[in-house]
């Protein structure tokens, strides 16, 4: 595709696809190396290797390589999740429809499957494109709206699931109930509190292989690597943000995008596969750690965005205009200063749920 200006193509099913070239993307964000993931190792007194995040790293990865992220999400948030997604550095795409929905995964860097007003259409858009994301090992994220709150809808979004999602997004009552052990929440509110769900969150990373992300006044992020389960813990955001629609699922959508770039960066990026080992439900050091790091990175930037938001808004109407604004200013050096913090989740409390 040739550098020009930025370019806005609907198809024939009014899908919105917003492509920015490389050079325009360079220009406006500046060079980044593009350097393979080597994540620092450490380890505990226990011998638990723990991950050590470079945040300003992953920030520079989805700068420099704009990743196109295929959004089958709910209606009422497509155009939000599109703004916030060329607002971080990437590119949207909102094809829907089954008869397409598949051969664009294979097009896209990465896909956010979004069941919240889910159609026959939407439905069977995810099959598709869930199938050729896993066969080309590109990461997708999975965000359980309302799972627990009807029957039909929980047991499709347990059926994804159990095709191995590379992240699931979700509060505390979603990811509580996919994992078995609560009811949901109200709608798309959580009932729940996120460290009181975090054992769920571990069974579920295990269970699944997915990177696992607990929305809330301070986000947990679960991995289980190499045998051990580890949690990150991100605070920031604003009282705003809840009264904002949109913030929740487009998190996703950001998930997806940071992941996109971390794939792109690791030296054997068909290594990223989002499956478990088989024969024993782990994941892959390098790999998996890539994940951990782009998912607590996602979080960070809405978390740091959150908080610099905050700044002149009068109510949640101006806060979501600034909400946007502070998602474009956040560098690596700004996400750097992020308040995370990275522990290991104690075995028996990781094997409680």
């Amino acid at each position: 595709m040739s550098d020009g200006a930025d370019r806005v193509e609907a198809n024939d099913m009014g899908c919105l696809m917003t492509f920015r070239s490389g050079r325009e993307v360079h220009a406006e964000f500046g060079e980044a190396e593009r350097t393979p993931i080597e994540p620092d190792l450490g380890h505990t007194s226990e011998g638990i290797v723990m991950v050590d995040f470079d945040l300003r790293s992953a920030n520079a990865r989805l700068r420099a390589s704009n990743p196109l992220i295929q959004c089958i999400t709910n209606t009422v948030v497509q155009q939000f999740s599109a703004n916030v997604l060329l607002a971080i550095g990437a590119s949207p795409a909102m094809l829907d429809h089954e008869a397409d929905a598949g051969q664009f995964a294979g097009i896209a860097s990465g896909v956010l499957i979004n069941f919240g007003t889910a159609s026959n259409h939407q439905l069977l858009a995810a099959d598709a494109a869930i199938d050729v994301a896993n066969a080309a090992s590109k990461p997708w994220v999975l965000d359980p709206v309302s799972v627990g709150a009807v029957d039909f809808r929980t047991s499709r979004i347990r059926r994804a699931a159990a095709d191995h999602p590379t992240a699931i997004r979700g509060n505390a009552s979603e990811i509580a109930a996919l994992a078995g052990v609560g009811l949901g929440g109200r709608g798309v509110d959580s009932t729940d509190d996120v460290d009181a769900v975090l054992p769920a969150a571990a069974k579920l990373a295990r269970e699944t292989g997915a990177i696992v992300a607990v929305s809330g006044p301070t986000d947990a992020i679960v991995a289980h690597i190499d045998g051990a389960d580890h949690v990150a813990r991100i605070a920031g955001g604003h009282e705003y943000m809840p009264l904002v629609i949109g913030t929740g699922c487009s998190l996703g959508a950001v998930t997806a995008a940071y992941l996109a770039a971390a794939r792109g960066g690791l030296a054997d990026p068909d290594a990223d596969a989002s499956a478990v080992n088989a024969s024993e439900h782990t994941t892959s050091g390098e790999a998996a750690s890539a994940r951990f790091e782009a998912v607590v990175a996602a979080h960070a930037h809405f978390a740091v965005a959150g908080e610099d938001a905050a700044e002149g808004a009068k109510g949640p109407g101006s806060y979501s205009v600034n909400f946007l604004d502070a998602l474009h200013s956040v560098d690596g050096d700004r996400l750097a200063h992020a308040r995370v913090s990275l522990d290991a989740l104690a075995a028996d409390e990781g094997a409680r749920a």
